[in-house]
């Protein structure tokens, strides 16, 4: 019998007496690896800040933090393997901005807040940034907006696939310029952004770590971002909303949680050391260019606010794209 199904079957016995919560969690962490479960491909979004926090909470804990890639069907599948976790602290979620849309778009057999023991916001963003190909003649949304509107066939966007940012924020810029710009979808904001380089379409929505590089190196233009500051990075580039696109934000987020039921102490335990890791200097040097921004006040419960408000946000942007929410577990 392995440690890990012995461990388990102790903390079911624990459970059935009632003991578990307090003599479990005054334990904790027990010279245990902690596994963290980033439902995404390594590289990506989530994976990256995940796997910083992960090095930055593993010094302050004393503890060994595996990151476990287990990437599927919009992130679902990760996430329901940390549903079906023992809810001991050694199975954590790195959760995202899917999980919200994911609501919208798809059924989802669990409700993102109440299914899970939310610890705190590990970072938020970065915004998707609207690119267009240096070699065009458009030096601001304006530009493309009328070239959209004067020739209805003419301009495409690429996107990263259906119900993603990048795609609902070209629903969304549809919506409010009146124009019918195509959307192309590509494996992704990389390949979108290629697309854009080459020529296949005149502009996207790419990620910010996509769109920077590329528009330093000359072969695309920024013209603005999705979020409502412009950001402290890279301050040049003015934003949708002040441009007359109001409510235009398109940013991301990276969470920590746990499965159901995880004790009130183990919870405050990982919050604790949480904000302690996203507040060093080491932590913020490597998420700031990544074009991320870290939370002040992280609590569990502020996190479960955010989540409900970004919950309201998507179903409202879903509908622009002629989706109704799907009847999903309360």
């Amino acid at each position: 019998m392995t440690t890990r199904r012995f461990t388990s079957i102790v903390f079911s016995l624990l459970v059935g007496m009632g003991l578990a919560p307090d003599a479990w969690a005054q334990n904790y962490p027990n010279h245990r690896p902690i596994t963290f479960v980033v439902p995404f491909a390594a590289g990506g979004l989530s994976d990256v800040p995940g796997r910083i926090l992960a090095a930055e909470m593993q010094t302050r804990i004393g503890q060994t933090i595996v990151v476990e890639n287990r990437p599927g069907a919009s992130g679902m599948t990760g996430a329901q393997a940390v549903l079906r976790a023992e809810p001991d602290g050694y199975t954590l979620l790195v959760n995202a901005l899917a999980d919200v849309q994911n609501l919208h778009y798809l059924s989802v057999p669990y409700n993102p807040i109440k299914d899970f023991a939310l610890i705190g916001m590990v970072a938020d963003g970065p915004p998707v940034v609207l690119v267009v190909n240096a070699k065009l003649p458009y030096k601001s949304v304006a530009d493309i907006v009328a070239d959209a509107k004067a020739n209805p066939n003419k301009v495409s966007f690429g996107t990263s696939g259906p119900a993603t940012s990048p795609a609902i924020a070209v629903t969304q810029l549809n919506a409010l310029a009146k124009t019918s710009i195509a959307q192309v979808p590509y494996r992704g904001s990389g390949p979108a952004a290629g697309a854009v380089v080459t020529g296949e379409v005149q502009g996207a929505f790419v990620f910010y770590s996509n769109a920077r590089p590329l528009h330093e190196g000359g072969k695309v233009r920024a013209l603005a971002v999705a979020s409502p500051q412009r950001m402290p990075n890279w301050p040049e580039i003015p934003t949708m909303t002040e441009l007359g696109f109001a409510g235009f934000d398109h940013r991301g987020f990276v969470g920590l949680a746990a499965p159901g039921k995880t004790p009130a102490p183990i919870v405050a335990f990982l919050n604790k050391h949480l904000n302690e890791a996203i507040k060093s200097a080491a932590f913020r040097q490597r998420v700031d260019p990544l074009g991320m921004t870290v939370p002040t006040d992280n609590t569990p419960e502020k996190f479960a606010e955010f989540m409900q408000r970004e919950i309201t946000r998507q179903a409202e942007l879903a509908k622009l794209s002629g989706h109704t929410p799907i009847e999903r577990k309360q």
